[in-house]
């Protein structure tokens, strides 16, 4: 099975604001040597309690508009149980619950089968933490 499976980190910054990151180069160049032509699935996964991993499209301002609802639905006030951090951070806590800290998706020919308009991002509200770790597994 060992061969059928190859998984790899890589660390990325996010900086202090909220953010929304397209990462699909990112997980098309860790395919190009874990694929190598096969098909099967990648799972991207974000090993963190503030930080999620959506499939959007990105620079025709939908990205944007996800993290302004996300502000939205959101708010960074002192209604949250979870108190520690930035004022406001229990809402960086309850964004995996709405974007998943994780996305599964097909790879046929050692490449993504992403939708023409699709990108994988990283989402993360949380100022506090300014470098992630992003997991990427292939399974073929």
């Amino acid at each position: 099975m060992a061969d059928n499976f190859h998984s790899s980190t890589f660390q990325i910054t996010t900086g202090t604001r909220e953010v929304a990151l397209d990462i699909t180069d990112r997980c098309a160049e860790f395919l190009n040597e874990a694929a190598a032509g096969r098909d099967g699935l990648l799972n991207v996964f974000v090993p963190h309690a503030t930080a999620g991993i959506a499939v959007l499209e990105t620079g025709a301002g939908s990205d944007e508009d996800l993290l302004a609802i996300l502000r939205d639905l959101l708010p960074a006030d002192d209604r949250w149980q979870h108190r520690h951090g930035s004022p406001g951070h229990g809402r960086d806590h309850v964004l995996p619950g709405l974007v998943a800290p994780h996305a599964t998706l097909p790879v046929i020919g050692g490449q993504l089968a992403l939708g023409v308009w699709q990108s994988v991002v990283l989402v993360d509200t949380n100022g506090d933490n300014l470098r992630r770790t992003v997991r990427l597994s292939f399974l073929g």
